[in-house]
């Protein structure tokens, strides 16, 4: 990927301020930048351009590369569009919960766990009330936990909660009863069965 150190100048920042609505992390990159221009910083200015050819790109990769740092991540690679490479979460398993038969789509919900190299734990979500459902797969962005339990529990928690907030609803065929109570029912399961091991 070529880099230019042309792109990070005052003209260019207040251009793509005035013209783009940015959210909170870009902003706070902008101002960074800025800052580094005013005090001639040539060495943090090369550093962020290294991360693209356009200043969305470079706002975009340096924010995903400092997400990463939290789970250990520090690679500095791009696929062939010029973003980022996504990382590999290391020890990833899925957990599922629902209805017995398993091999239908929107029968049961999923969480997903994994750390990075620095043992830093994560989790995805994906929740099926039946006919409606979300779904957040396991990422960088996500909020990070000390251990596997810790994920783990946070993420139990946040399904049944997202379960009984559909429970008696009228509308049964997006939030089907049978599927909410059996997805309470294995999460029930697997707390129980956490607290025994801690017994021991």
């Amino acid at each position: 990927m070529e880099t230019n150190v042309s792109l990070l100048t005052k003209d260019t920042l207040t251009y793509h301020v005035e013209n783009h609505n940015l959210i909170g992390y870009e902003r706070l990159l902008v101002a960074e930048i800025s800052s580094a221009i005013d005090q001639k910083d040539s060495a943090s200015i090369e550093w962020f351009v290294q991360f693209g050819n356009t200043l969305t790109k470079i706002l975009f990769n340096v924010h995903a590369y400092r997400m990463g740092l939290r789970f250990g991540f520090d690679n500095i690679e791009f696929d062939e569009y010029d973003w980022l490479r996504r990382p590999s979460f290391q020890d990833m398993e899925e957990l599922l919960f629902g209805l017995p038969d398993k091999s239908r789509y929107g029968t049961y919900s999923a969480i997903t766990l994994g750390h990075g190299p620095n043992q830093i734990w994560t989790y995805g979500l994906s929740c099926s009330h039946g006919t409606a459902g979300s779904s957040s797969g396991i990422c960088l962005y996500d909020q990070t936990f000390a251990n596997r339990e810790e994920a783990l529990k946070d993420a139990t928690a946040k399904l049944k909660n997202m379960m009984l907030d559909k429970v008696g609803d009228k509308d049964t065929t997006n939030y089907n009863p049978k599927i909410i109570a059996a997805t309470l029912k294995d999460i029930d399961k697997l707390e129980i069965s956490s607290v025994q091991l801690t017994l021991f």
